[in-house]
């Protein structure tokens, strides 16, 4: 793949970052903000008088502008990344088309950086955890994406070392098998952290967890979709038909 193409493939990466991240932001906005709106008005209500602090940006700025601006970075930031991973992955996984390539790649992603982390360490609303342990908190939840995304890496090393003796199929499922093994060995070794308030809503932490994990399928989903079919024409351009041809070469110059 020469330099140009990845380029093309980066600018279009990022593009379609910036689209997913749109749509993502509208999930965050209708599904996920009134649960944390609920998050906050708890620890509010819980907290002492004296406690109370005044804030440097408001409520309603954050949850618009603030957030918009959260999303829409971010969804450019990482679909220029998934776009340079998409380069490297291209013709090495399977002999599949572009778009094929991008969904899968998508896919797995989104298992190895947020499902596989979110299932061991979920998201947490305001008023959910001790300040005291967020570097803690936030170094285990680390540790844990990275071990997932390495170990997703091995097994895909694993699945193409096995297939020429086992087969695709068996050499896919052993290669998960053993992603899957290791993993569980990771989530019953590392620390459990549970630092939710014994009266928070369970309901309200149930609901703002569902719509992070809803934001990032649609963070993911979307941008393997659009992405592409942004990479399959570009790849794969479509021959013009050959009525069209033959119309282009009789017309009168």
């Amino acid at each position: 793949m020469n330099s140009a193409t990845v380029r093309n493939l980066l600018a279009r990466g990022m593009l379609a970052g910036l689209g997913a991240g749109v749509l993502a932001l509208i999930a965050a906005y209708f599904l996920g903000e009134p649960n944390v709106d609920r998050a906050i008005g708890f620890e509010e209500a819980h907290a002492p008088a004296h406690e109370h602090e005044v804030e440097i940006v408001s409520r309603s700025l954050q949850s618009t502008a603030g957030l918009a601006t959260g999303v829409l970075i971010y969804g450019i930031a990482f679909g220029g990344i998934a776009a340079l991973a998409y380069c490297v992955a291209l013709g090495r996984v399977g002999r599949f088309s572009p778009r094929a390539t991008a969904l899968l790649l998508s896919g797995c992603a989104l298992l190895a950086v947020y499902v596989v982390p979110f299932l061991k360490y979920p998201a947490n609303p305001p008023a959910v955890g001790n300040g005291d342990t967020i570097g803690k908190r936030t170094t285990l939840y680390f540790l844990m994406m990275v071990l997932s995304v390495l170990l997703a890496i091995a097994a895909t090393i694993l699945g193409k070392r096995l297939a020429p003796k086992l087969g695709t199929w068996y050499a896919t499922v052993a290669a998960v098998a053993a992603f899957a093994v290791v993993i569980g060995l990771a989530f019953a070794f590392l620390p459990v952290i549970n630092e939710v308030p014994a009266d928070f809503p369970a309901t309200v932490l149930w609901r703002f967890r569902l719509s992070a994990l809803a934001m990032q399928l649609i963070l993911w989903g979307g941008f393997g979709l659009l992405f592409g079919e942004l990479a399959e024409r570009l790849l794969n351009p479509r021959p013009a038909k050959a009525e069209d041809s033959r119309a282009m070469a009789a017309a009168p110059n």
